[in-house]
Order: C-alpha cells, then structure tokens, then sequence
C-alpha cells in the first residue's frame, strides 16, 4: 500500500528546498540565539524579495557572515562592506548590508541586557507559541501582522534595528516558531517539535 502523501502549507509548494524548510524548520520553536540572528537578518534581507530567493543563496550568507557570529558580523569595517557588496552569492544592498552590521551591534546590547536574545524574544509570547484559534485552509489568508508583531518591530527599532517593521516581524515570529501559522490540515499544524 502506498503511503498517502503529507499535507502541507500552500506556500512551499513542490519545491524541494522549500518543502525541506517547511518540514524541519519554519514553525519549530527556536530558543538559539545563533539561528535567531540568521534569520533575523535573513528576514531583512528578503524585504522587497522572495524567500526561495534567500533559501536559495542561504549558504553564501552563512559564508559571508561568519556562520552568524554577531561579534565578528558586528565589528565589520569598509573592507567587509566592500566585500559583501561584491559577494555574488548574497543579496547585494548596500542598506542591508549596513543594517545587518548595525543590527548586530544592537543584537549584543540586547544579549548585554536580557542574558540571550532568545530570553528577550520570547517574552513578547508570555514564553508559549501563539497558536490561532481557527486555522485557515491557505495561507494567503494569515494576517501580515498582529499586535505582538507591532509591538516587536517597535521595540526592536528603538534599540536600533533596522528593517524590522511589523510584517517582517511577523514572518520573523511564525518562521521561528512564536507564531504556529500552519495551515488547516498540514502535518506539522499543533506540532511542538523543539
């Protein structure tokens, strides 16, 4: 008997790279500061583009940022943003790379603080992943945005981030697991998994 393929979000489709983000890692709770600060640039650096995009040249970030070390990323000098402006295999946006360096200086100041940035994080949640009362079927029907997702971004930039706004704060928050926003009848929707 063949087994019945498994449902999942509308959103990664049949690409591979996309179904393999989908099934390990978009939704899990996360609690690492090291990937918290991966994707929070990352989600900065998809502003304006597509996440197949970002997944795709995925590799070459982790490369060109040191495998996410926010110290090393946070005492970039010129020589570093010249580098990454002339890195093919990143997004090549002078005002993100700029933000990325900034951001992990404040990503430092805000693990000086609260102890992680994971601590930090996941009080805007009480600690718990946000799970919505009713699922929708697609999931061009989740909000952008919620109150948690407007109080982060405003947060966030007083403490000197950039390209935090509320929506990608929002698919920051469901992509690292403080929002379970799987879809109805998709295998990992309510799943726990840390």
């Amino acid at each position: 008997m063949t087994p019945r393929p498994r449902r999942r979000c509308d959103w990664c489709g049949g690409d591979p790279l996309f179904v393999a983000y989908h099934d390990r890692e978009w939704g899990r709770p996360c609690r690492d500061d090291r990937t918290l600060f991966e994707f929070l640039v990352l989600e900065g650096f998809q502003a304006g583009l597509s996440w197949i995009t970002i997944l795709r040249k995925r590799g070459n970030f982790r490369r060109a940022f040191h495998n996410w070390d926010w110290r090393v990323v946070a005492a970039f000098g010129p020589a570093d943003v010249r580098r990454l402006l002339a890195d093919p295999g990143i997004v090549r946006n002078r005002l993100k790379v700029a933000a990325s360096i900034g951001n992990a200086q404040a990503f430092m100041r805000v693990r000086a603080e609260f102890g992680t940035f994971s601590s930090y994080l996941w009080r805007f949640t009480g600690g718990r992943t946000i799970v919505p009362h009713r699922r929708p079927r697609r999931f061009t029907d989740l909000p952008t945005r919620s109150a948690v997702s407007d109080a982060l971004s405003a947060d966030l930039r007083r403490r000197g981030f950039r390209f935090v706004g509320t929506t990608i704060c929002y698919s920051y928050l469901q992509a690292m697991g403080l929002v379970d926003d799987h879809v109805a009848g998709c295998f990992r929707a309510g799943r726990r998994a840390h």
